[in-house]
């Protein structure tokens, strides 16, 4: 019987290493959840669900920024992104709502703009 598989590949050791491979990234994923009621009352976690999200957003702005010369739309889109996604979140206090429409500006800048 043949199993579409290359010549001197084995069906039976590629299911077994599939296996495996799929059980390792079940568990990768499970254990945050698993590990998550014995972090539930640690003040570093509550600290880091704080911080984080504004320290993200300000590495990725600077990343923009700096890389923003050799990109398509140069400086001008990043900036014009930047305002107007600040924009939006001064008005309306809502990082998702902001984060999707400049991103959604960016790339229409990049892409049919500049």
């Amino acid at each position: 019987m043949s199993s579409g598989l290359p010549a001197g590949v084995d069906l039976t050791n590629t299911l077994l290493i599939l296996g495996g491979v799929g059980l390792v990234t079940l568990l990768l994923r499970a254990l945050p959840f698993a590990a998550m009621r014995y972090f539930r009352e640690s003040a570093l976690v509550a600290w880091l669900g704080i911080a984080m999200p504004a320290g993200v957003m300000t590495v990725l702005v600077m990343y923009t920024l700096v890389n923003s010369t050799e990109n398509p739309g140069g400086i001008g889109a990043a900036l014009i992104a930047v305002v107007a996604t600040a924009a939006l979140h001064l008005w309306r206090r809502s990082a998702t709502m902001s984060i999707l429409f400049g991103t959604v500006i960016y790339m229409l800048l990049v892409n049919l703009v500049f």
